[in-house]
């Protein structure tokens, strides 16, 4: 008797972006990500995700020793950030937490940084939430927090995704906003699994 070869393995590291604040489990977006995955023909499990909603960097850094994921992974992502700006954290603090992230990110992908990618941070000052405050000034942060983790990432030679001009066309579509007026909707994860897919798949294909 043959034995199927093991499934792949992906680990989904970030917030309420990662874990789907406000939609079904299988609109978040690593859960849409696998599914694609395997209409794409891919042998891989359901993804482990380790976000809750409101984690800073340093919540995630905390909930990721908690879970003690076993590793290695053959996938690993991370979105993470939102949250510093909103609680008005320092930019500086915010890069050394998220190289942190990052470097634990490429160990558990079996030190492997061919295996890992970065997903910008989405702007949520577009929402309908966002329009209420200084929705300009929630963009201008977004984009300077997402300067530093693309510069970090980058630097690393490590894979990075840029969601956050998808994530602004909410501002005249709210079919991509939930119905909580903050987070995004199953459609706007599947756009962003759109843009995720291509690369997802030449990660786990390459030896």
């Amino acid at each position: 008797m043959t034995s199927l070869p093991p499934e792949l393995r992906y680990l989904a590291l970030g917030d309420s972006y990662t874990i789907g604040e406000s939609v079904a489990v299988a609109e978040r977006w690593p859960v849409q990500l696998v599914a694609a995955l395997r209409e794409q023909g891919m042998a891989i499990a359901e993804p482990e995700i380790i976000a809750k909603t409101g984690w800073t960097t340093a919540e995630l850094a905390e909930g990721i020793a908690l879970a003690q994921p076993q590793g290695p992974y053959d996938l690993v992502s991370l979105l993470i950030g939102v949250n510093n700006q909103y609680r008005g954290l320092s930019q500086e603090q915010y890069r050394e937490q998220f190289v942190g992230l990052l470097e634990t990110a490429v160990t558990l992908a079996d030190n492997n940084p061919n295996r890992v990618f970065i997903v910008s941070i989405p702007d949520w000052g577009v929402t309908p939430f966002g329009q209420r405050r200084d929705f300009q000034g929630v963009s201008a942060a977004i984009d300077a927090f997402n300067a530093i983790n693309r510069a970090e990432t980058e630097s690393r030679g490590i894979v990075y995704i840029d969601i956050t001009p998808n994530s602004r066309q909410a501002i005249n579509e709210r079919t991509l906003i939930a119905d909580d007026g903050l987070h995004p909707s199953g459609e706007m994860y599947r756009q962003w699994v759109e843009l995720i897919l291509p690369t997802a798949k030449y990660l786990l294909l390459q030896e």
